[in-house]
């Protein structure tokens, strides 16, 4: 019975404009009408019981607009990062959809459903350093803190951004709709880190107005149908952040995937199947750590 009422919520989404949908409420989130983007904020906070006494702005109504009300700033001591040795920590506020290892090439995105890495990435090539290495993917509820940080210290090394759908990526629709993390719309950040090498891939949803980094501004919109890539290798000015360093933003929420290579890291409690995670929480430990 729960697959008949999951798969009845997720089928509408295959006829939704999302792109379309997406890029309307993008423009209604930058309103700074007063009145109207007052009205929004309240709305949302008695909606999802959006608690402010950590915000930079207490003041719900002292945002310029409602985008950034949700992508709020939190006071330096609201996010304390863990303090272990090699400790890996969580990138976003979140809850752990799946964690695990990479199995080859093939990861897990709910019970029964599977995606490929490559997919994922964009490219086979993107994909060799992370086979049989470990991944955690987190899901941000729009009630959630929506600044990405780094889980290590990193050196950038190539970005790019993935056109696709823009699925819903709610529990319901992940458990239902096939490869959808390697369908939607999302941008693949590659870093090099102490422990070997790390991807941050931050996966678009259906209302999610734009994904943007803080060494590039908006990487989406526009949207395009081709892949993009850029690469920072050669780059005199290589864009380096440290552990707990904000590194992007969606502009709504979705989910963040996070993967590191072969033996690189290990997993702890903290990284459970639903279990409810803080930006700058010990998530892991690295193997050289």
């Amino acid at each position: 019975m729960t697959k008949i009422v999951d798969y009845s919520k997720a089928l509408p989404q295959y006829i939704l404009p999302h792109h379309l949908l997406s890029r309307a409420v993008g423009r209604l989130a930058r309103c700074r009408i007063p009145a109207v983007k007052n009205l929004l904020i309240d709305g949302f906070r008695r909606l999802y019981d959006v608690d402010l006494s950590l915000a930079m702005e207490a003041d719900p109504h002292g945002y310029p607009d409602f985008n950034s009300f949700f992508t709020r700033a939190l006071r330096p001591e609201a996010r304390p990062l863990a303090s272990a040795s090699g400790a890996v920590v969580s990138p976003v506020d979140g809850r752990i959809s799946q964690a695990g290892a990479i199995h080859d090439d093939t990861l897990l995105q709910a019970k029964g459903k599977e995606y490929l890495l490559a997919q994922l990435l964009g490219s086979s090539q993107r994909a060799t350093d992370f086979q049989g290495g470990d991944y955690a993917t987190i899901y941000l509820s729009p009630r959630d803190y929506h600044r990405i940080h780094m889980p290590l210290a990193g050196k950038l090394t190539e970005m790019a951004h993935i056109p696709g759908r823009l699925f819903s990526v709610s529990p319901v629709t992940t458990r239902v709709v096939p490869g959808l993390f390697a369908r939607n719309e999302r941008v693949v950040c590659l870093f090099e880190t102490d422990s070997g090498p790390m991807a941050m891939v931050l996966v678009g949803a259906i209302f999610v107005a734009s994904i943007e980094t803080v060494w590039a501004g908006v990487v989406t919109p526009p949207a395009g149908k081709e892949i993009r890539s850029w690469d920072f290798r050669s780059n005199v000015q290589v864009p380096e952040l440290e552990q707990g360093a904000e590194m992007g933003r969606f502009n709504m929420g979705s989910t963040v995937i996070v993967l590191f290579g072969r033996n690189q890291i290990e997993w702890g409690q903290a990284c459970q199947l639903e279990a409810t995670v803080r930006m700058g929480q010990q998530l892991g430990v690295c193997r050289s750590g």
